[in-house]
């Protein structure tokens, strides 16, 4: 410890959480947990106490996304990428066409590959840093990608494939790290799904879905085609969209859920909403995120990774660092200030710095992050 850098406490944010996931949870997420504790820890999720907390965050996702006529909040345990799996077993008839642009939208991509009843799915990539859309494909069911890719910082379109509409496909959105910090238009989507522990808050093992008609119906005649004889298709149970649907629709889950998950989750979406929605989530987290990129841009050793402004993110920025400066320094040294998970994603290998900029992180925090990072690289230079 004795090269520590010791950056002054008046620099220090007030809260050193800025993971891109999991991401702060805020103290009075803490509180409502013990304050549930002695109610609801512990029961079952079957019962009305539990059940009521689930109608909250059903009501509320409605709420916040300000979701079309028919549309459904739909949620079961796993995290998205379960509903990777799920989407491959229940909502995707034949064949799908993906988005390819970093770690996580590549990964839906390859369970498509991996599944023996679909057809060899149609891949469009762009380099990390950057983002492509699926492209209209004939012979395509679903079109499938990130709104925000959690890995590079990259944040792309949500809007139907031109085309798409005739051909009957659904557009199915990973918002894992994107839904409550980007501004989306779900009726360009038919299932808009992410984990809660990004800008809701939350813990993981849990997904949310925002589901369209055409979405629901499709899982209903997908999983009863692979019940008829001699089909080659197999939905587990645990995969089957149709029973999740049922279930939520009676205010619970399949299996039994995390009810810590649910209660943080609740509060959360309570404390978004209270505060003005999405709007608000919106504008909080283009503050935070704007801040950094202009600090990264004035900065002599410190630039944006993605050069395309209009594809920055505004709710995981990554922030590339001048090779004469190790980033894995800069890390350590906010770390052991009590600033913690700013480094970059570590499959992506570059000498980056990655920092979540969710609703729950105050902007005064990330201008005081700015300022701690500025005074290690002086420090460590020294």
């Amino acid at each position: 410890m004795g090269n520590t850098v010791r950056i002054p406490s008046e620099l220090i944010p007030k809260d050193g959480r800025f993971g891109s996931g999991p991401s702060k949870i805020r103290p009075d997420q803490i509180e409502a947990i013990r304050s549930g504790a002695q109610s609801l820890m512990g029961t079952s999720h079957r019962q009305s106490p539990v059940k009521q907390v689930v109608a909250s965050i059903r009501e509320g996702l409605s709420s916040f996304f300000s979701i079309p006529d028919g549309y459904e909040i739909a949620l079961g345990n796993g995290g998205a990428s379960a509903f990777w799996d799920m989407a491959c077993a229940s909502l995707i008839n034949r064949k799908a066409a993906f988005g390819s642009y970093g770690s996580f939208s590549a990964k839906f991509a390859q369970s498509a590959h991996r599944a023996p009843f679909l057809e060899e799915p149609v891949i469009y990539e762009s380099e990390p840093g950057t983002f492509r859309l699926p492209e209209f494909t004939e012979g395509v069911d679903a079109y499938c990608w990130a709104h925000n890719e959690t890995s590079t910082g990259v944040a792309a379109p949500v809007e139907r494939i031109p085309g798409s509409a005739e051909q009957q496909a659904l557009i199915l959105v990973d918002a894992t790290s994107a839904a409550g910090a980007l501004p989306v238009d779900i009726a360009q989507t038919d299932a808009y799904y992410f984990s809660p522990q990004k800008a809701f808050g939350s813990d993981g093992g849990l997904w949310l879905a925002v589901l369209s008609p055409d979405a629901i119906e499709r899982a209903q005649a997908v999983e009863a085609s692979a019940s008829l004889e001699g089909a080659r298709r197999w939905v587990p149970p645990f995969l089957s969209l149709t029973s999740a649907v049922e279930n939520s629709r009676k205010d619970q889950t399949l299996n039994t859920p995390a009810l810590a998950t649910l209660i943080m989750l609740n509060e959360q979406i309570q404390w978004l909403n209270n505060n003005g929605g999405l709007a608000w989530a919106v504008a909080r987290c283009a503050k935070s995120s704007s801040l950094l990129y202009s600090w990264a841009e004035n900065s002599e050793y410190a630039s944006p990774f993605v050069s395309d402004t209009s594809a920055r993110s505004q709710a995981v920025v990554t922030i590339d660092i001048d090779g004469a400066i190790n980033a894995a320094q800069i890390i350590a040294a906010l770390r052991d200030n009590g600033i913690v998970d700013t480094a970059g994603y570590r499959k992506l290998g570059r000498n980056q710095l990655r920092i979540g900029v969710f609703p729950s992180v105050e902007p005064h925090d990330v201008v005081a992050l700015t300022e701690c990072i500025d005074y290690v690289v002086e420090h460590i230079q020294q």
